[in-house]
């Protein structure tokens, strides 16, 4: 499996990123400035974690129209896998592969704790070795992870089984307290139609090797390592 990982003014997970991609994949991931405007042949694209252009105008404006995300928009309506982490969720919010937006936390504090993740679906490359319904611990860090969408877009991704994952407690329960952010109906991360473009606010890159706390990150990685090799 060939990753990228894109790095804008304000990244500070792409190492992250592509310190896991390596682990998981034995092979280093290209990384690629935002003011490149080619892609080499891959399978993967990772859209990391960051405040790019320290997001003064709006999470991820600015970052949508660096030049390479023109190749990164093209790439993914070719079937490319992209997956956008934190920042990299508002990025393809903002230009369009997702629907929805990300506003400020509904409490308006930055937070930054591992929260409790349920996975709605085992059936997408992201999501393989997990089952359906179990409940993973993934920390986040933003201050602007609260989704919003009209009702027909939530409907939609509901009905369509878009929604990837939902923030809960341990014991798997949708509750007002395991929501960080005030997210609409819960939700922590959504696929576009085909599954293969996955956003997300929580960082699984950050908890992906026994050395940092823990790895219930990982699967995510080795689901998209059997997928795409």
């Amino acid at each position: 499996m060939q990753a990228a990982v894109i790095t804008f003014p304000g990244s500070n997970c792409d190492r992250d990123a592509a310190v896991v991609l390596e682990a998981v994949t034995g092979r280093p991931p290209a990384m690629i400035w935002h003011r490149d405007t080619n892609l080499p042949k891959l399978d993967l694209i990772v859209v990391p974690g960051g405040f790019t252009y320290g997001d003064y105008l709006r999470v991820g404006a600015m970052a949508a129209h660096s030049p390479i995300m023109r190749e990164v928009v093209e790439l993914a309506k070719k079937g490319v896998a992209v997956f956008g982490i934190c920042n990299g969720f508002q990025i393809l919010c903002e230009t369009g592969l997702l629907p929805g937006t990300l506003m400020r936390n509904a409490d308006r504090n930055f937070v930054c704790r591992d929260v409790h993740l349920r996975v709605e679906t085992s059936d997408s490359i992201y999501t393989r070795k997990y089952n359906a319904g179990s409940v993973t611990r993934v920390p986040v860090a933003h201050g602007e992870g609260n989704y919003f969408a009209d009702q027909d877009t939530l409907d939609r991704l509901d009905g369509e089984g878009q929604v990837a994952f939902r923030y809960v407690d341990t014991y798997g329960a949708e509750t007002k307290a395991a929501n960080p952010n005030g997210s609409q109906r819960n939700i922590a991360g959504i696929f576009d139609k085909s599954r293969r473009i996955l956003g997300m606010m929580p960082h699984p890159e950050r908890l992906a090797d026994e050395k940092v706390g823990g790895t219930d990150g990982r699967a995510m990685f080795e689901s998209l390592l059997e997928a795409l090799s």
